[in-house]
């Protein structure tokens, strides 16, 4: 009786969220490297095509500051949302690959937010898709609060539930914005400026004796 050609040796769960984490680092690597590619402007330019085309080029730089800056905080937010987990489950694994793939989609609605910024439709589809993100990452800080922290009452489990309340604070103010984007695309936009003082307010509340 010949010998498999591959041996099947069982799944390690510890082994599996190394690898769920490094594939999520990989991914959100990448799209944070493909955010950069539509800012550019073309070679050969005369002087007053380039100043032209360095101008043109300013909203495609703003829209990749913003979104560099809000999936560094995702990432940042994952990670954390991971962090203490020693094994993973099929649910757990499932929202985190429905994460990422929306994570791999944000270069999308860079571009439309960079190219068409005052089209309702293209901030609407931007806050759409951040609001999403920051979903997905409600229901897996919900499906790993108890294999994380077994004590609701623990020191621990209280701050998950803070910061819980941030990510479902930045899900209210993304999701606010899009019917706001078809009144005014300027107000939509300047309306995920809340983040910053929300997000502030939290942490003092949090810090708070």
């Amino acid at each position: 009786m010949t010998e498999p050609f591959v041996r099947v040796h069982p799944v390690d769960e510890g082994t599996s969220m190394v690898r769920l984490v490094a594939l999520s680092d990989g991914i959100y690597a990448i799209a944070m490297t493909l955010l950069v590619i539509d800012v550019a402007v073309p070679a050969g330019l005369d002087d007053s095509a380039f100043h032209q085309a360095l101008r043109n080029a300013l909203p495609n730089l703003g829209a990749f500051a913003l979104s560099f800056a809000l999936t560094a905080g995702f990432w940042r937010d994952h990670r954390r949302i991971l962090a203490g987990l020693t094994t993973g489950t099929v649910a757990v694994t499932r929202v985190t690959l429905l994460g990422l793939g929306l994570v791999a989609l944000l270069p999308f609605p860079t571009a439309l937010l960079a190219e068409y910024a005052s089209q309702p439709d293209a901030a609407a589809v931007y806050a759409a898709a951040m609001a999403a993100i920051h979903t997905v990452h409600v229901i897996l800080l919900l499906l790993t609060q108890h294999q994380v922290h077994q004590t609701a009452s623990s020191p621990g489990a209280r701050e998950r539930r803070r910061f819980g309340a941030q990510l479902a604070v930045s899900v209210t103010i993304f999701v606010l914005s899009i019917p706001l984007a078809f009144v005014s695309t300027a107000a939509a936009m300047w309306f995920w400026v809340a983040l910053v003082p929300a997000h502030h307010l939290l942490r003092r509340r949090r810090s708070a004796p």
